[in-house]
């Protein structure tokens, strides 16, 4: 099977045959093999990729994207998992949900705009903290 004959948004059956530190290489068949980056591997923060897959492992795929002249292929374990209820194992540095309903809703910003809303937010939490510092 060549390359170009792999369909964006098809899930297949593949087997890792390498892990690195970035992501994992997986074997569709016996002359292809894509990539799934670390970001890509599950839909919780993934620190160490070791420590979700290891070599031989079979995986379910999605395709997510095709260069026929370069050969390479770009996969997704996650996209073939469903999503987790309430966004549990994001990324979040500690928000909780209603913090993280309000990034949903945001859509492009320039960078002075998120720096007023960094501003505004750092000084909420500032201003929480002296009021709990004082009790």
């Amino acid at each position: 099977m060549s390359v170009a004959e792999y369909e964006v948004g098809s899930i297949v059956e593949g087997k890792v045959t390498g892990v690195k530190p970035f992501g994992a290489f997986v074997a569709l068949d016996d002359k292809n093999q894509g990539l799934v980056h670390i970001s890509e591997v599950a839909h919780g923060y993934v620190k160490d990729i070791n420590d979700v897959l290891s070599v031989g492992e079979e995986v379910k795929v999605k395709v997510k994207s095709v260069e026929p002249d370069s050969g390479k292929i770009s996969l997704s374990i996650r996209a073939t998992q469903p999503a987790p209820e309430g966004g549990e194992g994001r990324r979040g540095g500690g928000r909780g949900p209603k913090k993280q309903q309000e990034n949903k809703n945001q859509g492009f910003n320039t960078l002075e705009d998120k720096l007023k809303d960094w501003l505004k937010e750092s000084n909420e939490i500032h201003a929480d903290l002296n009021k709990r510092a004082r009790k």
